[in-house]
């Protein structure tokens, strides 16, 4: 019976793990690999500061997500010896046939200096992209009486590029809603020289920060932060003072890749499973594969691309064991809902050749991303199942 190892229960983990089971049936051994048994609903991290979902709803057991037949490993992957086709895990070694890397991004906090001390010493900066600070931020725009909110983005590549903005924007319309809006002043930073990357989407989103007065301060490298000052610096001298802070962490791939295997060597700084765009196959080991945030695929690292690369990834890896070349290909699809206010969203929705929907602001995606896609993620495209386009 050929063995399958999957290494991470997160979103691409999960989905492909699921659809491999019904796809093969009996005729493989299916295994999945995370240390924790906690599946967070990310897209909810930037919603729950304004109660914009139930905080207690976005986590599971990800051993409920699983389909019969497929075994959950509790334990920490340390290596991979894609040589020997073993993953080395802190309780033993497990061998595979073919492999399937979906680890998803680490989160560093301590890459950037007084990160950690503003986020546990004082009351003012809130790394929104963990869920205890997400839940602690409620409390704190609840209290906030007006002043200058700041968020600011690393030099690393982000999960989901579209959270910062939504971050902002939805800030921006809270000081609204709640009379404190001429009192605050709102900023995003970005080390890049625009705040999002596809047309006609950026367009769209500068006109509505102009007419907001939303403040973007453009190629804004963060250096470090002062929490007792209260100030953010800039590698290029630059400083922004802060009332209220929303950091977006620093991102890295996963340790037990980047420096426990091979599997990424050839990729920028080392940190992503490198891997043909198109098929998600490893450049060099054919019976790996990856997905997902851990991967150098250029497409933006969103849950939406995962979607559609475990479908790409499962057939390739059903044809890989049939003898048969992988014919699959990945188009590059990724999505992000950009919440622009409560109640108005703009639906980004791209590949890699092109812009797919139109820069429109409506209820419906508000509706579609708040109050449908949570459901359809749960009980859906975690168990493979994808009834949207």
């Amino acid at each position: 019976m050929v063995k399958i190892v999957v290494l991470g229960a997160g979103t691409g983990g999960a989905m492909t793990a699921n659809i491999l089971r019904r796809k093969l049936g009996t005729d493989a051994d299916i295994t999945v690999v995370d240390k924790s048994t906690k599946h967070m609903y990310q897209p909810s991290f930037y919603l729950i500061p304004f109660g914009y979902l139930d905080a207690e709803e976005q986590a599971r057991d990800v051993r409920e997500l699983f389909d019969n037949g497929i075994e959950f490993v509790q334990d920490e992957v340390t290596g991979v010896d894609p040589d020997e086709k073993v993953v080395e895990c802190a309780e033993g070694d497990i061998e595979y046939d073919y492999l399937v890397v979906a680890t998803g991004h680490r989160l560093a906090p301590e890459a950037t200096p007084g990160l950690l001390e503003g986020w546990e010493e004082t009351d003012s900066v809130y790394p929104f992209y963990h869920y205890e600070a997400a839940m602690a931020m409620r409390e704190a725009f609840e209290d906030f009486d007006g002043g200058t909110f700041v968020v600011t983005q690393p030099n690393t590549p982000i999960k989901c590029p579209g959270a910062p903005l939504k971050m902002t924007m939805l800030a921006e319309d809270f000081a609204r809603r709640k009379g404190i809006r001429d009192e605050t002043e709102f900023i995003m930073t970005r080390n890049a020289d625009h705040h999002f990357g596809v047309q006609p989407y950026r367009d769209k989103l500068y006109q509505l920060w102009d007419d907001r007065d939303i403040q973007f301060e453009a190629n804004f490298s963060v250096e470090a932060i002062d929490p007792d000052e209260q100030v953010v610096r800039a590698a290029d001298g630059r400083e922004i003072e802060y009332d209220l802070l929303a950091p977006v962490t620093p991102q890295y791939g996963q340790t037990a890749i980047t420096e426990g295997s091979p599997l990424t060597e050839g990729s920028e700084n080392g940190e992503y499973v490198t891997i043909d765009e198109r098929t998600l196959q490893h450049t060099e080991y054919d019976d790996v594969f990856a997905l997902g945030d851990c991967e150098n695929a250029p497409h933006s690292k969103t849950a939406a691309a995962a979607r559609k690369e475990a479908h790409v990834v499962a057939d390739n890896l059903e044809a890989l064991i049939e003898g048969r070349t992988p014919h699959a290909k990945y188009s590059g699809y990724a999505a992000c809902p950009l919440l622009t206010k409560k109640g108005k969203a703009m639906m980004a929705e791209f590949d890699y050749e092109e812009s797919i929907s139109a820069p429109v602001e409506s209820k419906m995606n508000w509706i579609l991303d708040v109050n449908v896609l949570p459901s359809v993620y749960w009980n859906l495209w975690l168990h493979g199942y994808d009834p949207l386009p």
